[in-house]
């Protein structure tokens, strides 16, 4: 692919949709209720809209910068931005962090897949003990999870080796929309069920004596996950952009559809969860331990509404899972394609390869392989704890410290102001400020709190 071609999206709508799509996931729609829930509520939404534009905002505005002003993955992003000083280390972690959680994000993508199925076959059905022990029973099979794996890192490959324009956008002008419209269809029938109005309340009504340290914490780690920042994917997807691109007008639009969706969630979970008397904050098992009991209990006294609400709910899932897998999955193709010398389809089909394996050993350790550990953890835990709590946290440090402090000021606000064509030098000044001092601040937070340090 030339560099005529890959310096943009054939449309801005298609820029706001893959790279909402990007930040759109499993983080929205399963991590922010259930983080909502053991928060507060509307306390925790109310901080967690704070911390947007505190701290993730900006650090997706820095990401634009590098990737657009490199035009090329981040890894060379990064290098040509830094001259190839010892920065430029910081794009070859983004890759390595992307390329890692894709290998165990794919498999709880492949849940999503299997619970559709479920759904579909009415297996999520019957006793809540059978359904709740089915997710376990499930994870650690040694061939079920491995197979759907398997598959949805096969239309991954097939949709990211068809380039960005005909693969990327296309499939996230299709994917996108259709998220949005089977939340709303979900919403509205979780908010008509009886004593659904317990669970709007929890949502929009803040109890302010909820409010400590640990929520502050909470909301700002949230809020740095959920856009899929310091993975990679913002930065290769701005190398897709095109000059007249408004970094700063993107970064809010995709903040603001990011939230809505997560918001939108939990308009789902919460009025369901309240309506038959489940704990709002029923943590990580939320999306498949709880939900499927929470559905037949909710719906299941009208006609198949409850089957028909199971479905459309791990759709949604899946296409979510789908959408920020193929962003995690170009950052690694986008790598090998122009450091390898290699055509977008080689690429694309190693970064698959590569993928399963590393998947299948995840998967496995879940099961037959959970007696193997590394420094105490099985290889999906570890997985997640090396990228999620040591490489996210250094990589959108480090990030900040490069961006406000080492690259010549001129460079950034001529790729803020898109060479000064936009009359936002104020917005700037506040975005400078914010990306030198209080990210770095945040971020440093987060992570000594994950710890325990703070």
């Amino acid at each position: 692919m030339s560099k005529l071609e890959r310096a943009s999206f054939g449309s801005k709508l298609g820029v706001i949709l893959a790279t909402a799509g990007s930040a759109v996931g499993l983080g929205n729609i399963w991590r922010f209720p259930y983080m909502t829930g053991q928060n507060g509520g509307a306390v925790f939404i109310i901080i967690y809209i704070f911390c947007i534009l505190l701290l993730g905002i900006p650090c997706m505005i820095s990401e634009f910068i590098i990737g657009r002003h490199g035009q090329a993955n981040t890894a060379r992003a990064f290098r040509k931005m830094s001259g190839g000083s010892i920065w430029s280390v910081i794009g070859y972690m983004g890759v390595l962090t992307g390329f890692l959680i894709s290998s165990y994000y794919a498999v709880v993508s492949g849940w999503c897949l299997e619970y559709i199925w479920a759904s579909l076959m009415g297996k999520l059905q019957g006793d809540p003990e059978y359904i709740s022990n089915y997710f376990v029973t499930f994870s650690q099979d040694p061939v079920k999870p491995v197979f759907w794996t398997f598959l949805i890192l096969f239309a991954t490959y097939m949709i990211i080796a068809h380039g960005v324009r005909d693969g990327i956008e296309r499939a996230s002008k299709l994917m996108m929309p259709t998220l949005f419209i089977l939340l709303l269809i979900i919403v509205a029938a979780s908010c008509m069920l009886p004593d659904a109005q317990k669970g709007i309340e929890f949502l929009f009504k803040p109890d302010m004596s909820k409010v400590n340290g640990d929520v502050f914490l909470a909301a700002l780690g949230q809020s740095f996950y959920s856009l899929s920042i310091a993975m990679g994917c913002i930065c290769t997807y701005a190398s897709y952009f095109s000059k007249q691109t408004n970094l700063a007008g993107s970064a809010i639009q995709i903040g603001i559809i990011d939230f809505l969706v997560a918001l939108l969630a939990g308009l789902v979970i919460f009025p369901a969860a309240f309506s038959v008397g489940v704990n709002p904050d029923s943590g990580p098992s939320l999306i498949f331990i709880t939900l499927p009991n929470v559905f037949q209990q909710a719906f299941g006294g009208i006609s198949s509404l409850g089957y028909i609400i199971a479905v459309l709910f791990y759709i949604l899932l899946s296409m979510a899972a789908l959408t920020s897998l193929m962003s995690l999955h170009e950052v690694s193709t986008a790598f090998l394609e122009e450091e390898m010398g290699t055509t977008r389809k080689r690429a694309a089909l190693a970064v698959a390869v590569c993928c399963i394996i590393l998947g299948i050993f995840c998967s496995l350790s879940l099961g037959s392989l959970s007696g193997f550990r590394l420094f105490g953890m099985t290889l999906f835990d570890l997985f997640d704890f090396v990228t999620g709590q040591l490489f996210l946290p250094m990589v959108g440090f480090l990030t900040c410290i490069f961006l406000g402090w080492f690259v010549p000021h001129k460079i950034v606000r001529d790729e803020f102001t898109n060479m000064g064509t936009l009359d936002n030098g104020r917005l700037f000044h506040l975005y400078l400020f914010l990306v030198k001092y209080v990210c770095p601040i945040c971020i440093l937070f987060i992570f000594l709190h994950q710890f325990g340090l703070l």
